[in-house]
């Protein structure tokens, strides 16, 4: 037996980092784990594939065999990452499986997950979703009474509360771990064959349980069930802690309850796939709901209705239906833009969206075109999609928001610029549109996309109203740097 206290972190090869040509927030990771299903690790693997939407920068796997711990992981998208023999290496049917954009720890490989380590109790494996709001805290606490991290991620703190858990059970070390966390987590957690569905208090990222033959499976997002033809079984509910052992599953002891629940409305507007279902809501109708409000609120008279695509199809689908105006494919994505070790100021400032987009002559010219994109963070993009079009011949160019001005910085889990790179932020809808070149501007209000999902309960707002609901522990105590983000 290695001593509880000083857990041996089990890693996997690397690999280089993978550019990134989008100004857009990115959500930290997705989600996967399998308990109880043969193949366990071909079938993570096919559920990042679906997932690959949240984290583009690494992926990882581990698989339980024979009572021991299997880990592939690296930088990289999921098909970069594995072969087909690093598959068949890691045998089981217990995995845990993880996709990552950097949020908290920066982008190194060695914060790729799950982070796996053998501790007392034998091989522990997290995967995290989300972004704990106390972990500079927690870490200073736990260096100071001899940790030893070998990671930059916020995550890494859950291993060691884990691991130096005085409790004498396995249950009761994770209970005792997640009462100290702060902030948003939806976790899979693996100790051996026994695997725990954790959602944080408030419910900030999503999580759901799917039964596939006489297994169970977690994920991020519905859509990761999909694709293996598991059947959705329910969400993992805000402060829940769900022991999954093959065909039996149990509830812990709950987190205690905020009074609020606070779900990401961003998820909704940016960053699910919209195939899924989110909190019994489905992404593609929230979206087309936000769309036809943006259509009541900022109406315009045009010959078409283009998306941004692909994030932004449904939304400029519902505006379509609501201003019968009709809607075109006026640009397109390049879906196969990878690694580039060419920087844009070698080309020209707009490199990143000609790579990714491309205007439609066709469509666009001599006519006057609503844009509809989901949201608005540095709008370097924008700007440059807007001088596409009108290059393609557009008459007049009007820009149309799904969601409010981003004004504030995400701590949930969402990789956004800080308050002075935001254009939300700095400069008034007027200004904006004088600066994206566009002949008018028109955001959806606060209370217009809340109202489309208000029958579900409340969310989280907090990059658009500044009004956070966990406390911001590090930002308090000086940990993080300035620029601090209550609403004023």
């Amino acid at each position: 037996m290695i001593p509880k206290h000083l857990p041996q972190t089990l890693s996997g090869p690397t690999d280089i980092k993978v550019s990134q040509l989008d100004d857009r927030p990115h959500d930290e990771c997705g989600v996967v784990g399998f308990s109880g299903i043969d193949a366990a690790a071909q079938l993570a693997f096919l559920s990042l594939y679906s997932l690959q939407h949240r984290g583009q920068e690494s992926a990882g796997i581990c698989a339980l065999t024979g009572g021991e711990a299997r880990v592939q992981k690296g930088v990289g998208l999921v098909a970069d990452v594995f072969s087909a023999d690093a598959l068949k290496a890691l045998p089981g049917r217990t995995a845990v499986g993880h996709v990552r954009y950097s949020t908290a720890g920066g982008s190194e490989a060695l914060n790729a997950q799950p982070i796996v380590v053998r501790y007392a109790e034998g091989d522990l494996a997290v995967a995290h979703n989300g972004n704990l709001t106390n972990a500079h805290d927690l870490k200073k606490r736990l260096v100071g009474e001899g940790a030893i991290f070998q990671t930059t991620s916020d995550s890494e703190v859950i291993v060691h509360l884990i691991a130096r858990s005085r409790e004498s059970t396995i249950d009761a070390q994770v209970g005792d771990a997640l009462s100290q966390l702060e902030g948003a987590f939806s976790l899979v957690i693996m100790v051996n064959e026994i695997m725990y569905a954790v959602r944080d208090p408030r419910g900030y990222r999503p999580l759901v349980l799917g039964s596939l033959d006489a297994g169970h499976v977690i994920a991020s997002e519905t859509c990761a069930l999909d694709i293996l033809g598991a059947t959705y079984v329910r969400d993992i509910e805000r402060g829940a802690v769900v022991r999954i052992e093959g065909k039996t599953v149990r509830n812990l002891p709950a987190l205690p309850r905020a009074e609020h629940a606070a779900p990401c409305v961003f998820e909704l507007v940016y960053f699910a796939r919209p195939d899924s279902h989110l909190w019994g809501i489905s992404v593609d109708g929230a979206r087309r709901g936000f769309g036809r409000r943006l259509a009541q609120e900022h109406p315009v008279e045009a010959d078409a209705v283009v998306a941004v695509p692909d994030s932004a199809n449904s939304a400029a689908l519902g505006y379509s239906e609501q201003s019968g105006i009709p809607f075109e494919l006026g640009l397109l994505r390049n879906h196969y833009v990878g690694r580039t070790f060419i920087k844009p100021s070698q080309v020209d400032r707009d490199f990143g969206a000609r790579m990714k987009y491309n205007p439609v002559r066709e469509v666009l010219e001599g006519r006057r075109v609503i844009v509809v994109d989901d949201s608005l963070v540095r709008g370097t993009t924008s700007r440059s999609l807007v001088k596409f079009i009108r290059q393609a011949g557009a008459k007049e160019v009007h820009f149309r928001i799904g969601s409010p001005p981003v004004r504030f910085p995400c701590f949930y889990g969402i990789d956004m610029p800080s308050r002075e790179e935001l254009i939300g932020s700095r400069l008034t809808p007027d200004e904006i549109a004088e600066k994206l070149g566009v002949d008018s501007l028109g955001y959806l209000s606060l209370e217009g996309m809340l109202s489309v999902v208000s029958e579900n309960g409340s969310f989280c707002d907090a990059c658009f109203s500044g009004n956070y609901a966990a406390p911001l522990v590090d930002l308090d105590l000086g940990y993080l740097p300035g620029n601090h983000p209550i609403k004023c």
